[in-house]
């Protein structure tokens, strides 16, 4: 056998083993007939990003995932790629050109897109990169970019077939603006964040009267675009008035007074100003009662001409400036503190802006209905299961989607415009120019929409376009739909629910039959992780300190299912420490394999008690993960590989071996040496998917026959080598054991010092697995010598525990300095009793009695019964010292 490197040095193993296993192919999807098809696609993170904390999470749980069902005799693809991320990419080039001292607007657009290319060649994709130091196992053969040639062809189809088919329109409509990065938004790309702002109360006089009205408005700046104020038809204190006019403050404009039953009558005054170019109520309002709209701000939000004197102002500039000016107008009667949401943008942060623009929109709830059904029927599963009904009240109130961004950097809008405005949708310039002849009846001048598309347009169909959809390719029709989604709460509107309504459109099909919605990883505080609060914590450094196995074994080990993983480096520690674990006591049995047949056949061995113990432990935990597994219990999976490897394996059954191997020779050691290399290398198989790169170094010095841990098969249950009155049995001696470390523990007596044991037992099954097991016994109870004998005299001052029907006595009166056992016993019946005259007290007091729920009582009593136990057992013992 080859031997370990004394110290486990996991930057070592870990860049040597994931450049073989690239190289070779491991990763990638065979196409082996005889094997059927699991496919997961990866969560495409952005072509500007880098590795943080949540894609570290996101990307073990889906690697754990593959590589379980690839040694579970699956032909696995993980589709890994990078999203072109739109407005992301573009602010970066921006920032770049910046520094050059130009713009994209000096540079022109063709010279843009050139520059956003190179700048994507050059740094974009340095998180694909990284996440090979995860040990990732994507098929890297298949990787894939939003904008590569194969994906546009697949997003023109789909727009192309959606516009045919009626679902997408281009119209004038009210949508989020982001100033910064002037765009439209979709309404789930703005980030409502609460804030504390104010209400300020206007005064609108009536035409020709002494009367006026009093509105209330959050956003008075926007009242240079009044175009009306409105009232409800129902609400008598305004039924005069309907029809009037009011004189505009400021702007000396008049508007007219309009009804509709949106007002509600009892919030505020129950008048309401009308801004319909920049609130998405009023312009529905003003759509049914015809109020003109009045755009008043430019595309980065600051005042145009329509803003009379304010023009050329920012907004927030002009707000302060009206104020002023409805204030010195006598205008201004009231201002109150509010908390209100206000709309960020999801990229840059910046307040939205409500603003008419024309725009291209996808009508959503004719493909949201299907969406609902398959999540309805079961025939998409999402975890947690209460994401379902955030994920339906989603698409029951679904509005329509704003598809188009006014960008440079995507994918462009394939249309196409006549002179006169007819749009033509095709794939290009030729098939637009043949629909316009066949129009027309002559060739016209076309010109080519410059809006792109939204970024998660393209990603809606990630699951079929990377699969190579529209061609019906062998990826497509072997691995799709794919199996399982991955990914974070936070994305279910913006991109699950998008793909399921994608899919079911197009392949009339889900995309995948199981999402794993995962919780974010927050501090220790809970809060979120990120740069600015200073703690999210670079994951290479983690990763050149702890090991990518530490870190992925501890992250799994504990996040359930949907629940939020509070991060600290303490929690790494504890992956770390199992690592040194495994890799110290793979060292110990390679080292005692040296003279090892490992063409020993099985019929040569005489199996023992802990032989049989441990391969039935063996059965039981295969049994157990694997059921985990196919359930997606990921954490679950990780603790009882854990629990087996560390506990069993380690702790009990390598300790008892070391009796067996060390200068022994004959039956007796062999089959020790053969149990031990038979669990290590099923135990390193359980472990894989979680750990990969310390599992395959140590399993290759095994040298099994096979070329890697990854392509051997995951262990299965035998049911015919479950052992339950082998386990029974050894788990009484684990016990007997236990007892008798317990009894030495609480007497403070030295692991290392020898002692002597009374067993009292009257049953024969029990007296037969002691006697036939000294050698258990002392080399993990460190037992000198022990009596077997019922009438055996007990010494007073005897440690004594009881398991099963045995009685265990230690005599201590050597062992113990009684003096010093007492003064500590002292003190724990000083502090019991202190514990106890609280409860007493509470338990004495009327009020306490009378108001408190009978089950509080009974929990206090049960206190009391408890402490009084401790109090007796102490005074007990120091009876036993006197």
């Amino acid at each position: 056998m080859k031997e370990l490197n004394k110290i486990y040095s996991p930057s070592e193993i870990e860049e040597k083993w994931y450049k073989i296993w690239e190289e070779k192919g491991y990763f990638n999807a065979q196409h082996n007939d005889e094997k059927p098809g699991y496919s997961i696609v990866i969560p495409p993170p952005n072509v500007t990003g880098i590795l943080h904390m949540g894609h570290m999470m996101d990307n073990a749980i889906q690697d754990t995932i593959i590589r379980y069902k690839r040694m579970s005799g699956f032909d696995t693809l993980w589709v890994p790629g990078t999203d072109h991320a739109g407005i992301a990419t573009q602010n970066k080039v921006e920032r770049m050109l910046k520094e050059q001292g130009t713009t994209k607007e000096e540079i022109g657009r063709e010279e843009f897109l050139k520059k956003t290319w190179e700048w994507k060649e050059k740094h974009g994709g340095l998180i694909t990169k990284q996440l090979r130091r995860l040990g990732v196992s994507l098929d890297w053969s298949r990787e894939r970019f939003t904008m590569d040639e194969g994906l546009s062809k697949a997003v023109k189809e789909v727009f192309i077939k959606l516009y045919n088919d009626g679902l997408i329109y281009r119209g004038e409509y009210i949508v989020n603006w982001c100033p910064h990065d002037k765009t439209a938004l979709a309404d789930d790309e703005v980030n409502h964040v609460e804030k504390n702002g104010k209400i300020w109360e206007i005064k609108y006089k009536i035409k020709d009267s002494d009367e006026f009205v009093v509105i209330a408005t959050t956003r008075p700046e926007t009242m240079l675009g009044d175009t009306g104020v409105a009232v409800n038809p129902a609400d008598e204190r305004y039924t005069h008035l309907i029809g009037k006019t009011v004189i505009l403050p400021l702007m000396n404009r008049e508007i007219p007074i309009v009804t509709d039953e949106y007002v509600d009558k009892e919030f505020g005054t129950g008048v309401v100003k009308m801004t319909p170019s920049h609130d998405p109520n009023d312009f529905e309002v003003a759509k049914r009662t015809g109020l003109p709209f009045l755009n008043i701000f430019t595309e980065d939000a600051k005042v145009n001409e329509n803003g009379g004197k304010y023009c050329g102002l920012d907004r927030f500039t002009a707000r302060k400036e009206i104020l002023k000016d409805l204030e010195e107008g006598g205008y201004l009667v009231g201002v109150k503190d509010h908390k209100n949401a206000v709309g960020h943008c999801y990229r840059c942060d910046t307040v939205i802006e409500p603003r008419v623009s024309t725009q291209w929109f996808v009508k959503m709830k004719p493909l949201a209905e299907k969406a609902l059904e398959v999540v309805k029927n079961g025939k998409v599963k999402i975890t947690p299961k209460r994401w379902e009904k955030v994920y339906y009240n989603w698409l029951e109130n679904i509005r329509d989607w704003t598809i188009s961004r006014q960008i440079w950097w995507g994918h462009r809008i394939p249309a196409y415009y006549a002179e006169d405005g007819t749009i033509f949708v095709a794939r290009d310039l030729e098939e637009a120019k043949s629909q316009a002849k066949e129009k027309f009846g002559k060739e016209v001048a076309l010109r080519e929409e410059t809006d792109v598309l939204d970024t998660w347009f393209s990603s809606a169909l990630w699951p079929f376009s990377t699969m190579g959809w529209p061609e019906k390719t062998k990826d497509f029709e072997k691995f799709f739909p794919t199996n399982t989604l991955v990914t974070g709460a936070d994305i279910l509107f913006f991109w699950v629910a998008r793909m399921i309504m994608m899919s079911l459109y197009i392949n009339n099909e889900i995309p995948f039959h199981y999402v794993y919605l995962h919780g974010l990883i927050r501090d220790e505080q809970g809060r979120k992780m990120s740069k600015s609060l200073g703690n999210s914590p670079d994951p290479l450094d983690l990763i050149n300190k702890y090991g990518a196995d530490a870190i992925r074994f501890s992250f799994l080990y504990n996040t359930s299912q949907g629940q939020d993983i509070h991060f600290s480096e303490k929690l790494l520690e504890m992956g770390s420490t199992f690592a040194n674990k495994i890799w110290n006591v793979s060292k110990f049995v390679l080292s005692n394999l040296e003279d090892f047949d490992k063409e020993t056949s099985v019929v040569d061995l005489e199996f023992k008690l802990e032989d049989v113990w441990i391969l039935s432990k063996l059965q039981s935990a295969s049994g157990k993960i694997n059921e985990y597994m196919e359930n997606y219990e990921l954490d679950s999976g990780a603790k009882i590989a854990y629990e087996f490897f560390r506990g069993e394996f380690c702790d009990w059954y390598v300790e008892i071996a070391k009796t067996r191997v060390y200068g022994s020779e004959g039956t007796d050691k062999i089959t020790a040496q053969w149990v031990l290399r038979h669990i290590l290398d099923n135990g390193l198989k359980m472990l894989h998917p979680f750990m990969p790169f310390i599992t395959e170094e140590i399993w290759q010095k095994l040298d099994i026959d096979e070329e890697t841990i990854m392509l051997s098969e995951f262990p299965c249950e035998d049911k015919a080598l479950i052992n339950k009155e082998a386990e029974k049995e050894f788990d009484y001696l684990k016990e007997i054991i236990t007892a008798i470390r317990n009894i030495r523990g609480k007497a403070n007596v030295s692991p290392a010092k020898k002692i002597e044991v009374i067993f009292k037992t009257f049953d024969e099954r029990e007296k037969k697995i002691l006697v036939d097991n000294p050698k258990i016994l002392d080399k993990l109870a460190n037992i000198e010598k022990y009596e077997f004998s019922p009438d055996v005299e007990i010494p007073d001052l005897a440690g004594f525990r009881l398991v099963e029907t045995t009685e265990i006595y230690v005599p201590l009166a050597n062992l113990i300095d009684k003096e010093k056992e007492i003064a500590k016993l002292e003190k724990d019946i000083e502090k019991t009793k202190k514990e106890l005259d609280k409860v007493l007290g509470k338990l004495s007091n009327e009020v306490f009695l009378s108001k408190a729920p009978q089950e509080v009582i009974n929990k206090e009593n049960s206190i009391k019964e408890e402490l009084e136990t401790k109090i007796a057992k102490f005074t007990e013992m120091i009876n036993l010292y006197k």
